[in-house]
């Protein structure tokens, strides 16, 4: 019977002390801040405004008195502290709200039914030395409880009546966070676009791959220096890649009438016996085969001068491919490409003056050749 006493009196104690802890609490570290419904706590608790606040803690702050005189099941029923309230914080219609819980003031009120538990022996000895240094803390009792949770209350509607106070509007730090925002480093600031966020996601998972990367060469050497001459191998391809890439390309520009001439094939026919054969297209009247001929006279003239190889594999839209974009015969080229598709390919009727238009573009364009050749010799 002793031992079984003894572990009631320390179960009491332990649970004096946890609603001994509960008060010293303020009533904003209860619980967090809540701004949105979709954190609602779960238990029992109503939506109330500051002044309900208020008035719920006048009610409690009386309960408390009561309950702490009489001390019976009628003046201590945890019933009597009613649901728990969330209240706003802060002014305006986006303000978040929090929940005051007042679970401690249950729990003290099922333990102020019964009478103050005697101190232990522990506590009440007069034993000294090492011992006594290390003893536990002398638990306070129900009726000291019930007074610290008066002086809690009323500590609560103290803060709520300073909440209820209107916020001041700051207007030295507003204006100061409007001249710095209106600075430079955040003149041209924009939301993150897309390709921002995949860059970002790109970076991170680099990121992540490196770190193992590392932490694997600890366990393994040899994994280290293979991604290091992997890395390396890739990068040698890839310039190689490019500098043939870049070959091709510059060797399929125009070369220069000053410079050395190039040595391809000769072209398949002289680009004089086209404009005759033109000519005699023109006579009969056969304006369609006259625009061709002038055509491939104009492609004869330009390969006569090696200004690209021969090649007779190419298409109209290659050749012109092949002429610089910054050369003035560019120009004068594609007009005569276009007519002689929209009559040779397109089959579209040609006249008269479709002839004569392509072997003035043609003529210009051979003079421009004359030209530069008349400019290099010089």
């Amino acid at each position: 019977m002793p031992g079984a006493f003894a572990d009631a009196v320390r179960k009491g104690a332990m649970a004096l002390g946890a609603a001994a802890a509960l008060i010293a609490l303020p009533a904003h570290a209860v619980e967090p801040y809540a701004s949105s419904p979709a954190a609602q706590p779960s238990g029992r608790w109503r939506e109330a405004s500051l002044d309900d606040y208020r008035s719920h803690l006048q009610t409690l702050s009386s309960l408390v008195e009561a309950c702490a005189k009489a001390r019976d099941l009628t003046h201590c029923d945890p019933m009597l502290v009613g649901p728990d309230d969330r209240i706003p914080v802060g002014s305006g219609a986006h303000a978040g709200r929090r929940l005051v819980r007042y679970g401690w003031l249950r729990v003290l009120f099922s333990r102020a039914e019964e009478a103050d538990e005697p101190a232990t022996e522990h506590a009440s000895g007069s034993k000294t030395g090492p011992a006594q240094s290390n003893a536990q803390p002398i638990e306070p009792t129900t009726t000291q409880l019930l007074l610290l949770a008066r002086e809690r209350l009323a500590r609560d509607f103290a803060q709520a009546g300073i909440a209820a106070a209107s916020s001041p509007a700051y207007p030295a730090e507003r204006t100061t966070m409007q001249q710095v925002l209106a600075g430079p480093d955040f003149r041209n600031l924009q939301e993150p676009t897309v390709s921002d966020s995949m860059m970002e996601k790109l970076s991170s998972w680099l990121n992540r791959l490196f770190q193992s990367a590392a932490t694997l060469r600890s366990r393994s050497p040899w994994v280290g220096r293979a991604l290091v001459w992997g890395f390396i191998l890739m990068v040698c391809v890839g310039l190689v890649y490019a500098l043939l890439q870049l070959e091709r390309r510059w060797r399929l520009h125009l070369t220069p009438e000053t410079g050395s001439p190039a040595t391809p094939a000769a072209p398949a026919r002289n680009w004089q016996h086209w404009l005759d054969e033109a000519r005699r297209f023109a006579a009969a009247g056969q304006w369609r085969g006259a625009i061709h001929c002038v055509y491939w006279a104009s492609i004869a003239r330009l390969e006569s001068k090696r200004l690209w190889p021969a090649d007779r594999a190419r298409t109209p839209r290659e050749y012109l491919a092949l002429v610089a974009p910054d050369d003035p015969r560019k120009s004068g080229l594609a007009q005569l490409t276009r007519c002689f598709e929209r009559t040779w390919y397109g089959g579209q009727p040609a006249g008269e003056s479709d002839y004569h238009r392509a072997e003035s573009l043609a003529t210009t364009l051979m003079q421009g050749l004359a030209g530069h050749a008349n400019g290099g010799a010089e």
